[in-house]
């Protein structure tokens, strides 16, 4: 186990989770945030976001937590949830299985091994929609930025 993995795991442990934040400027990828430590802490899959800025993605995984913790939110399939960003409401869409992989979710992937004893079967994506429209990904009309800041991970991974 590594220094960032101990320190990893002092967060779950601390607070109940962790939002790991990626950024690779020589990447085409865009950046994402994901949570670490949901399924020990709050018995939930964990949450991904991608396209925005580290801030925001580190805000949105904090109010989730907030939300499952306090107000009994229940991370299911196309939930609406309201207050991760201004105006607009956040929809959870569940990650295809073959799409929960290391490539987005290593310490994910690793702490509900080390923690849980089980493999990551749960993760949900949340989708955030066009500013301009409203709109989603998947929405006729949706702009194409919108469309390629946030990889449909809800969907099969092509291959696979």
């Amino acid at each position: 186990m590594t220094e960032r993995h101990g320190q990893v795991l002092d967060l779950v442990t601390e607070h109940g989770y962790c939002a790991m934040l990626i950024s690779d400027p020589d990447s085409d990828e865009p950046d994402w945030g994901y949570s670490v430590g949901f399924p020990k802490s709050l018995g939930q899959g964990e949450v991904i976001v991608f396209g925005l800025s580290d801030d925001v993605h580190r805000h949105m995984i904090c109010e989730v937590f907030a939300k499952c913790q306090g107000a009994g939110l229940r991370l299911t399939d196309g939930v609406r949830i309201d207050g991760l960003l201004q105006g607009f409401d956040v929809i959870a869409r569940k990650v295809h299985v073959s799409n929960i992989h290391t490539d987005h979710l290593r310490f994910a992937m690793w702490c509900s091994l080390f923690m849980c004893h089980q493999p990551l079967t749960e993760v949900y994506q949340l989708v955030w929609p066009s500013a301009a429209t409203g709109l989603f990904p998947w929405d006729s009309g949706c702009h194409p930025d919108v469309i390629a800041l946030q990889p449909a991970l809800y969907q099969p991974r092509l291959n696979s």
